[in-house]
């Protein structure tokens, strides 16, 4: 196949998906991922797509950089959050020992919690603050306060974190897509996120629909590495790539 063509191939797949993998272009196209990449190279240089880890996306797919305040994001998507909250409060369970992540769409799930034998572990010092006043047994990790997000982040975070053993995990992103997976503007909060994951038998990462087909700079985890509960999806090649719960469906 020659050069033109395999770039007609991946550029329709890229308007089609908004994001592609190496492996899904090496299967699509016929050629070698040394080919691939080459190709990316070009066509980014090019200005007809943006290369990201694992792949590439649209040239126009959004990029953020910005970390917006806890009290931006408080105000945004707030219907959303609430059936995403009320929908992973429903899988807390009795005997379970739980990671919350520091967020907005966390924290309107901490709004939620009725379970009191259930043992609760954040980096965030609102959500312990508002499980201890729910009467849950909560522990935090140690750790720099940031106070953008009102997160404990860095490495004695992650050290804390490396000590316990979770039934579940819940956490937030700033942005999901299928090559470069969850991702998050700072390096502190990626390290904390993926020490959680590491430490729990089961992840689940919340996200609303305007999180989709959206990178920032840092991945903390692969797209397949947990299981997204959402909203309601606009992009239906999640649901078809990966293990994605609709709360607004099933609720």
């Amino acid at each position: 196949m020659i050069t033109e063509e395999r770039w007609a191939i991946i550029l329709e797949l890229l308007e089609r998906k908004r994001t592609v993998t190496v492996s899904e272009l090496e299967e699509a196209v016929g050629a070698s991922a040394s080919t691939i990449r080459r190709d990316l190279a070009q066509l980014a240089a090019l200005g007809r797509l943006r290369k990201v880890h694992g792949g590439a996306a649209a040239a126009e797919a959004n990029f953020s950089v910005r970390e917006l305040t806890m009290e931006e994001k408080t105000e945004l998507n707030m219907r959303e959050k609430e059936i995403i909250g009320r929908y992973a409060v429903s899988l807390i369970r009795p005997e379970d020992f739980i990671y919350i992540d520091a967020g907005t769409t966390t924290g309107m799930m901490v709004e939620f919690i009725e379970e009191k034998k259930a043992v609760f572990v954040t980096n965030s010092v609102m959500h312990a603050r508002k499980l201890a006043h729910r009467g849950c047994r909560v522990f935090m990790t140690g750790g720099e306060l940031k106070a953008s997000t009102e997160a404990l982040v860095g490495a004695m975070a992650v050290e804390d974190l490396r000590r316990y053993h979770f039934t579940k995990a819940f956490l937030g992103t700033n942005a999901v897509s299928f090559s470069a997976g969850f991702t998050t503007p700072d390096p502190s909060e990626a390290m904390v996120k993926k020490a959680a994951m590491e430490q729990a038998g089961q992840t689940y990462v919340l996200c609303d629909y305007s999180k989709f087909d959206q990178v920032s700079p840092i991945t903390f985890a692969s797209f397949s590495a947990a299981t997204i509960i959402t909203d309601s999806l606009r992009n239906r090649e999640y649901a078809r790539m990966g293990n994605v719960i609709e709360a607004e469906t099933v609720a």
